[in-house]
């Protein structure tokens, strides 16, 4: 069957990056997005799947955005099934690694809204996934207006109070422009979703929380109001001499 020589290349150029030259400096790419439009799902996966592994290597990085995966991986996330998306959303982070993709990816079309539009339908791995692309793709700063242009405040806010850190994170960068802030603002509970996460989050969450109700907390007044309701101040006394640098810091500024 078709896809046995793709789970072969996947095979090969999971671990070994000489592989992986081999194969791009084939021009052997164009096959594979070839395959990556298949309406086999199984052909699709696998041939996604291989891309990812080719993604790995920076070298990489940016000849695949020319050679136009990202509309590709667009298409996948509006259109595959779950499994292709999670996967395909799993690429785009890959790509973002690079500082010049992470710019790209962001002004393409439909790219931060279609990441956006599965943190609303999809589920488990692929709202996962999707976050984890967010973050990458936002840490460039223009593509953080973007992000809230396209109304990823709320679902993020929904997504972070269900549990998924990776959620508050993405809010974490979201809250350094003013469209950011003056979203959070607006959504009912999102206070309380942060100080959840102060309370009960892993470190790395613990963290992201505490920065994001800090800026906040700096830019309008009620929320300074509500978070000492909510017991905030004596959260971040607890935490002023914490092992993690950063809790320290964010605390002490909050």
């Amino acid at each position: 069957r078709s896809f046995t020589p793709l789970s072969q290349l996947t095979r090969l150029t999971k671990l070994d990056s000489g592989p992986r030259r081999q194969l791009t400096e084939s021009g052997a790419v164009s096959a594979v997005l070839n395959c990556v439009n298949s309406t086999e799902s199984e052909i699709q996966e696998k041939a996604l799947a291989l891309l990812l592994n080719l993604s790995l290597d920076d070298d990489n990085k940016v000849g695949l955005v020319a050679e136009g995966v990202i509309s590709r991986v667009i298409n996948v996330i509006r259109a595959g099934s779950a499994s292709s998306r999670a996967i395909g959303c799993t690429i785009l982070t890959s790509l973002a690694v690079v500082e010049v993709n992470k710019a790209t990816i962001g002004a393409y079309p439909n790219a931060i809204k279609t990441l956006i539009w599965v943190l609303y339908s999809g589920k488990g791995r692929e709202v996962r996934e999707a976050a984890t692309a967010l973050y990458a793709i936002c840490s460039f700063v223009d593509n953080r207006k973007r992000a809230v242009e396209c109304g990823a405040v709320p679902l993020l806010m929904k997504i972070g109070g269900m549990g998924l850190e990776r959620a508050v994170e993405v809010l974490s960068l979201l809250v350094k422009c003013k469209e950011g802030r003056e979203e959070m603002r607006k959504v009912n509970g999102c206070l309380e979703v942060l100080v959840k996460v102060i309370r009960n989050g892993s470190e790395r969450g613990v963290q992201c929380a505490l920065l994001t109700l800090s800026c906040l907390c700096c830019f309008a007044e009620e929320m300074r109001v509500e978070a000492e309701k909510e017991g905030v101040l004596e959260i971040c006394v607890g935490f002023l001499d914490d092992e993690n640098e950063k809790i320290r810091r964010h605390a002490s500024s909050l």
